[in-house]
């Protein structure tokens, strides 16, 4: 075999191995994001996968916040060797965990830069322990994540049909490339039926062409449905008390992308630097 094949088959062995990374921004009020992140990621979970969802923002209404995950227990602990990943680390339910990236108080002030090389090592010893990684985030003053690493990921963009979300969504991917440069993005549509995300789409993808190059990608969408809220007053996913509403069979639709192989991996790189000198 020459030494071209073997590149090339050493390519393609990583790209199966990488685990996959989602970080979701929101146009929408906090505690919406967080209540689509909680039931994508049960939708994820019963397929199989492990499932981590990653809180980056700290915040009251972040998805750290409506599991009760103790906020003193994060990864930047886990970096600075104050705790062991599986402290850290808190299962929710079978395939599915949540971690604390760090304290908001931390967040909000910035990570200091000696902290955030071992924080970025906890981060991928954490992401190599699942299959899919969701990260719920969002951009500081100067338009960047926490984590340098989240750059990298397959960035997802969560809009609704309320022409001020689509302004908001639009900003942040502005905000975003104009930092990182041109790569692509995805867009999910909630509280929308399809016809109204599919021209939230086309929208956003025709201003995000002309005024950005940046290429789009639909994601797809969850419609309103009164029984995704009942659940939530339930404490429980949609597809655990309502399997047969309408925003139940919109999750499973969403879980099937997200966990389907593909080709928009332009923004992402191999978490492949793992932090031996941890404590795991």
């Amino acid at each position: 075999m020459s030494n071209l094949d073997q590149a090339t088959g050493l390519r393609r062995l990583l790209e199966i191995q990488k685990p996959r990374v989602f970080t979701f921004l929101s146009a929408l009020p906090e505690e919406e994001k967080s209540g689509m992140l909680i039931n994508l990621g049960a939708a994820l979970a019963a397929k199989g996968l492990r499932v981590l969802m990653v809180d980056a923002r700290a915040s009251t209404s972040s998805i750290g916040a409506w599991v009760a995950a103790n906020a003193d227990q994060t990864l930047l602990d886990v970096a600075r060797q104050q705790r062991t990943m599986d402290e850290v680390i808190k299962q929710i339910s079978a395939g599915l965990s949540v971690a604390m990236l760090a304290r908001q108080q931390l967040i909000s002030a910035n990570i200091q830069p000696e902290n955030c090389r071992r924080l970025s090592r906890a981060f991928d010893v954490a992401v190599h322990k699942s299959d899919l990684v969701l990260v719920d985030a969002q951009l500081d003053l100067h338009d960047a994540f926490p984590l340098s690493s989240f750059d990298d990921s397959e960035l997802v963009i969560q809009v609704s049909a309320n022409p001020a979300t689509i302004k908001s969504a639009y900003a942040l991917i502005k905000r975003v490339s104009n930092r990182i440069g041109r790569r692509h993005y995805s867009i999910l549509v909630t509280d929308a039926s399809d016809a109204e995300a599919k021209r939230v789409f086309e929208n956003l993808e025709q201003t995000a062409s002309r005024y950005l190059a940046v290429p789009l990608n639909f994601l797809g969408f969850v419609p309103h449905d009164a029984y995704l809220q009942k659940a939530t007053g339930l404490g429980r996913s949609v597809m655990d008390a309502f399997p047969f509403a309408k925003a139940s069979q919109a999750f499973v639709r969403l879980a099937e992308s997200l966990s389907r192989p593909t080709t928009l991996n332009t923004g992402l790189r191999h978490f492949s630097e793992l932090g031996a000198d941890l404590k795991i």
